[in-house]
């Protein structure tokens, strides 16, 4: 009885001390964890300690939120007012300013407001690469002429960037009607000069420039220039401009090269594509074109100078109710010369000349004869067709330099019901083949050798 009442008490006793240490430790890993929760330590291998961060918080208005929006700078946040009275153009120079100094920023131009804006630069070549203009609200220029002053300027004028990119479903209006009633009077007296080239926006030598999405309109002269440019990407825009708006060219090119223009739609007093001199590698496709004066190289050459253009394509594209289709216009007197040039895939409706080679461009002012001229070789036309009001096919070459290397498959056009059927195709000193039948028939074109240029004639 008494080993039974020992080993009773034995067990008694050995679960009255398991019982204990079972409550000492679970108190201590409740406490331990306590304090893990509102401690800033932790142990290491060596028995210090290092600090450990705060957790991140991303609630409005932390500090994390802050750095994160650092690159995107709203106008509005500049005291742009957006109320299409206000001059807003401070705004948009402060905002400029500090993406000016971020890689990758973003300029906001919000949605919902309208932002009157006097003529301003954004340039470099200073600023930080890759700057996006992130436009979906609406930017208008002064009505008044005199906010612009005189001489040759820009309203939106980007400059020296790289990467510089404007997109978003916003538009840019030039509200240029008081510019087109001016340059009527002015035209008529030839004091062209307080109006002349006054552009809604235009980039200067940058790099890897990309417009998209946006829309521009009624600008007091050209839509949308590229001058000096390397890498030049267009797509998704719309240019809209009355048809008599003079000198509306929607997008001018000149010394650009490895362009791309695609689906966008474009409307216009003028040229809808306008290649002036130094352009090569040039590539628009899936454009429409009309009202305007069509797709045009040039003019070049004009007052002696030396143009060279080369390497570009136009295809998949429509023209419609316009005075020209595709057209290369070249003044006399000129050198250099234009080389590797297609136009594939075009669809004409009513267009007075669908087909040009003018090397005695003149613009209405007296433009007297001289000898020398832009030299025009290797053009190829494929699959050009619709209806035309005027003429279908007319190549003007120099008499010292004639067009050489033309080319023509597929082309059927058709008179429309407001042309006169006795317009034939004419042809001077152009020559080349026809590797199909045409409509109507091109008999004028000349094959075999092309007379050699005159030695005057400076080739590029």
């Amino acid at each position: 009885m008494k080993s039974l009442r020992f080993l009773a008490q034995v067990a008694l006793f050995v679960f009255l001390v398991l019982w204990g240490n079972s409550i000492h430790i679970s108190a201590k890993s409740h406490k331990h964890r306590k304090q893990g929760k509102s401690s800033a330590t932790v142990s290491t291998s060596k028995g210090g300690s290092n600090a450990t961060p705060p957790p991140v918080s991303y609630e409005e208005g932390s500090a994390s939120t802050s750095i994160a929006k650092s690159n995107t700078f709203n106008v509005l946040t500049y005291g742009a007012k957006g109320d299409a009275v206000s001059d807003d153009t401070n705004a948009f120079e402060a905002a400029w300013a500090d993406a000016c100094k971020v890689q990758g920023s973003t300029v906001v131009i919000p949605s919902g407001s309208v932002f009157l804006v006097r003529p301003v630069a954004f340039s470099g070549p200073n600023c930080q690469s890759n700057i996006v203009f992130q436009l979906d609200g609406k930017i208008i220029a002064p009505k008044n002429s005199g906010a612009w002053g005189k001489g040759l300027l820009q309203w939106l004028d980007f400059s020296k960037l790289k990467g510089i990119a404007i997109r978003g479903k916003g538009t840019i209006d030039g509200q240029g009607s008081v510019w087109w009633n001016d340059y009527t009077t002015a035209y008529q007296t030839e004091d062209l000069v307080i109006i002349y080239n006054n552009l809604a926006c235009a980039f200067y030598g940058s790099t890897d420039v990309t417009v998209s999405g946006i829309t521009i309109q009624n600008s007091p002269q050209t839509h949308l220039k590229f001058d000096d440019c390397v890498g030049v990407q267009v797509s998704g825009i719309s240019v809209s401009s009355p048809g008599n708006s003079p000198n509306t060219d929607g997008i001018h090119l000149q010394n650009s090269q490895d362009v791309v223009i695609h689906t966008s739609n474009l409307a216009c007093g003028d040229d809808c594509i306008s290649i002036q001199t130094g352009c090569t590698g040039v590539y628009v496709h899936n454009v429409n074109c009309g009202p305007g004066h069509g797709i045009s190289i040039g003019g070049l050459g004009k007052d002696g100078t030396k143009a060279c253009v080369s390497n570009i394509t136009v295809r998949d594209s429509r023209i419609q109710n316009t005075l020209n289709g595709v057209r290369i216009k070249t003044w006399q007197g000129g050198s250099g010369s234009v080389q590797g040039i297609m136009f594939s895939n075009i669809q004409v409706s009513e267009v007075e000349n669908p087909i040009i080679i003018d090397q005695y461009y003149c613009d209405g002012h007296k433009c007297p004869n001289k000898t020398s001229a832009v030299a025009i070789a290797g053009v190829s036309y494929q699959s050009i067709k619709g209806t035309y009001t005027t003429n279908p096919v007319r190549f003007a070459c120099s008499d010292s330099t004639p067009c050489s290397g033309i080319t023509l498959s597929t082309v059927i056009l058709n008179p429309s019901s407001k042309a006169n059927n006795n317009d034939n195709p004419f042809c001077w000193e152009a020559f080349g083949e026809l590797q199909t039948a045409t409509t109507p028939p091109i008999s004028c074109l000349r094959t075999g050798g092309r007379k050699q240029p005159s030695t005057t004639s400076t080739l590029c």
